[in-house]
């Protein structure tokens, strides 16, 4: 019973979601809610999905097409436009998270560390449960072999969100690593 009333939610939100959202959509709340509640990696999915879609959406125009726009040039390797274009759309509305977020992507994709960061605090600022830029952020510190701060920042995001498949893998390996260190 109780499964079916959460479907039953899940429906609800999906049939009455606004055409626009962002970070500060109230009905966030409930998807994280949701998120800790279910146990089934299809729910889980459907509900990170949807956690996403109300982040990369704003309803400026403008806004949405840059995001598509940036999207299109990070994913054909054209990077420091997408910086260009992440960079407009934070010009446009500084308090846009996603904005922040994908312009921190690109910045690590180019190796550029520190200016990842800055951005992923700027993305934590707007949105503490961001779980892209907490694990985003541990790959950093990964990269940067800084151990037990990458583990800080995947733990931060498993806790958000516990389905992070990809953050369980690192948080073990990095464990696995420490155990080596101290023998």
């Amino acid at each position: 019973m109780r499964r079916i009333l959460q479907l039953a939610a899940l429906i609800l939100i999906f049939c009455s979601a606004p055409s626009w959202s962002d970070q500060n959509n109230p009905e966030l709340d409930e998807l994280f809610r949701l998120l800790h509640e279910v146990t089934s990696p299809a729910e889980a999915s459907v509900l990170t999905r949807q956690i996403w879609q109300n982040w990369y959406q704003s309803d400026n125009q403008e806004i949405q097409a840059l995001m598509q726009q940036g999207e299109i040039s990070m994913r054909s390797g054209k990077l420091d436009h997408a910086v260009e274009i992440y960079s407009r759309v934070i010009d446009i509305d500084p308090g846009f998270a996603e904005g922040w977020n994908r312009r921190a992507t690109v910045y690590y994709m180019m190796g550029e560390y520190q200016f990842s960061t800055e951005d992923v605090v700027e993305t934590l600022k707007l949105e503490p449960r961001h779980f892209g830029a907490l694990s985003g952020q541990g790959m950093i510190y990964t990269q940067l072999r800084e151990i037990d701060l990458a583990l800080e920042y995947y733990q931060r995001a498993l806790e958000v969100n516990p389905h992070m498949t990809g953050v369980r893998i690192s948080i073990e390996a990095i464990r696995k690593y420490l155990e080596k260190e101290v023998i």
